[in-house]
């Protein structure tokens, strides 16, 4: 188990490595200069050359390559020169220095994200740290509203298969899979939070937490969290009952199924005790991957909610070009996706124990 987990805990590593090389590259060779971004298109010279200097801009790429990937590892070397962008007098990082050699120092630190281009130098960790949990909760409980409904469903379809009531969920879950999020979100925010407002209660827009009329406390607003949770989580949903009902249909052509049905076991026992667990295999592989997506999926369902969250605020990044929030964000979302697919191999595991890790 352990040596699997290593091999797990290597593989992601040069996995996020390949991230990192491609988000670097990709965003370094877009147009415009981010020394002017950071002043907003002021071009006093001298400030231009202070701001190139500071964050590494006046260096070659393959320099700026080195820089970012020293930023973000959390074991990074540092130069004794306080006019080296490495410079641990900077005030960028804090670390723990382990050993010197030289004028290079060797220290032990957080991932270093940089600073927003537009947030007046906000440091990129503290806007995701913010806005990060926001999606998260948007995710669980739109991925938890199609587990628990997708499963239920997808059992009663496959128990009444090829009746009207199954050939009904099959409808309404290919329809669900075929709309676009976007226009779900249009459709539920207009539909729930404008037209039958005064029956709903639910705003067209809202987030987790809001400030009261006077400004002065924020409280948690939690029915905000139905439209966007419920429009999130409707492919997911479809997907979890088309896969459970082909999964469960499977499984009770199997053997011992027809021994339990044999021994004169009721379907209730059957399903809960043999055959839903075998059933669940290519669901929890829908669902972690759904998940994981979901954390980017998010986008669109965020800005048009207006829920203050990580999508909403690559939307906002991606407005004004401020590329450390943008690239940031897709770095941790990349990261979050690897950890889950990592916890998923275990959760394979305990389903089956017939799976190997390796």
């Amino acid at each position: 188990m352990v040596k699997q987990l290593i091999y797990k805990l290597g593989y992601a590593l040069l996995t996020l490595w390949g991230v990192v090389t491609v988000i670097f590259f990709l965003f370094t060779v877009l147009p415009g200069d981010p020394a002017r971004m950071m002043l907003d298109q002021n071009e006093d010279p001298e400030q231009l050359a202070k701001v190139r200097a500071k964050y590494g801009f006046d260096k070659p790429v393959s320099t700026q390559y080195g820089y970012y990937l020293n930023d973000l590892s959390p074991l990074s070397f540092h130069a004794s020169d306080h006019t080296n962008y490495t410079s641990l007098t900077s005030g960028k990082y804090s670390a723990t220095p382990l050993f010197t050699i030289g004028n290079t120092t060797v220290v032990l630190k957080y991932p270093y994200l940089r600073e927003s281009f537009q947030k007046t130098g906000k440091p990129v960790t503290q806007v995701i740290a913010e806005t990060l949990p926001n999606t998260i909760v948007l995710a669980v409980s739109a991925i938890l509203i199609a587990i628990i409904i997708g499963i239920i469903l997808g059992i009663i379809s496959a128990q009444m298969r090829d009746t009207w009531v199954d050939k009904t969920i099959q409808i309404v879950s290919t329809l669900g899979m075929s709309v676009p999020s976007f226009f779900s979100a249009i459709l539920f925010a207009w539909l729930f939070g404008y037209a039958l407002h005064s029956f709903t209660n639910l705003n067209m827009t809202g987030s987790l937490y809001e400030m009261d009329d006077f400004g002065e406390e924020v409280h948690i607003r939690w029915k905000n969290l139905i439209l966007p949770a419920l429009v999130l989580g409707i492919r997911p949903l479809a997907v979890v009952i088309q896969l459970m009902r082909n999964s469960l249909l499977e499984v009770y052509n199997q053997e011992y199924i027809r021994t339990a049905r044999a021994k004169g076991l009721s379907t209730y026992q059957i399903i809960k005790n043999h055959a839903i667990k075998n059933a669940l295999n290519p669901v929890v592989t829908a669902i972690s991957g759904w998940f994981a997506s979901m954390l980017a999926g998010a986008v669109f369902v965020e800005y048009i909610f207006g829920w203050n969250g990580l999508g909403k605020e690559i939307v906002d990044a991606l407005n004004t070009l401020d590329l450390p929030i943008i690239m940031g964000a897709v770095l941790v979302i990349a990261t979050l996706f690897v950890i889950i697919n990592i916890l998923v191999d275990f959760v394979y595991k305990w389903l089956d124990p017939k799976v190997k890790l390796g």
